[in-house]
């Protein structure tokens, strides 16, 4: 009997950390699908020629408005980072909160894309928190087919962002929010608790199975013309 009471307390202490692993892979497929359709939207979607110039992607899928609580978290995802081979890296997890009201759309789910454009941004990504707009200069991205039409305060910010509101994205303005790793989800899906450095920049974090669709596709969206 007293085995049998430590593998049932042992089968309770699995069960959430198999869920939250679960809940990690779930949210890669869905940043995977996100970008996918970010890049491919006929007419307006974000242009080829940013993607090739970025140092970091990030995404978060299905931002909930009902969560949103100034100083909280409303939303969970993912940013992967160039390597010096020039594919991109395993996921690390972010979670991003607090934030400006002005972007909000009825009670929907709400799509999110982040470029970070260059070494500063990748700087501030990799710190245990930075704020969009304060610490970093974060503008609304173009969208269309090439930034050509871009104005130079576009051009030369650090992050780019989009929003993707009843299907259709539209550049996006993040002003006060809060960026920062998400150590629970990254621990769950690793199985360790990488930090963002190790996992974006040293490689120390081996590609999932479950993240070769993303890590694949985000290295050719990325892919720099040779």
């Amino acid at each position: 009997m007293r085995r049998l009471a430590l593998l049932f307390l042992a089968g309770l202490i699995a069960v959430p950390a198999s869920a939250s692993e679960n809940r990690a892979s779930r949210k890669v497929r869905a940043a995977e699908e996100v970008l996918k359709l970010s890049v491919t939207a006929p007419d307006r979607g974000i242009p080829k020629d940013l993607l090739e110039r970025v140092e970091c992607i990030g995404v978060f899928p299905g931002v909930k408005k009902g969560a949103f609580v100034v100083g909280g978290e409303f939303g969970r995802g993912v940013f992967t980072c160039r390597q010096k081979d020039g594919t991109m890296s395993s996921p690390a997890f972010f979670t991003m909160g607090g934030g400006s009201f002005g972007w909000q759309f009825g009670g929907q789910d709400v799509d999110f894309v982040l470029l970070v454009m260059n070494e500063d941004g990748m700087t501030h990504l990799l710190k245990d928190h930075f704020t969009l707009g304060g610490e970093l200069s974060a503008v609304a991205g173009p969208v269309g087919r090439t930034a050509q039409a871009a104005t130079d305060a576009r051009l030369h910010a650090q992050i780019l962002s989009w929003s993707r509101p009843r299907g259709v994205f539209l550049g996006a303005s993040l002003e006060g929010t809060v960026i920062h790793p998400d150590r629970k989800a990254t621990t769950a899906f690793y199985g360790k608790p990488f930090t963002a450095r190790e996992i974006l920049v040293d490689q120390k974090a081996p590609v999932p199975k479950a993240a070769e669709p993303f890590v694949r596709m985000t290295t050719e969206y990325a892919r720099r013309p040779s």
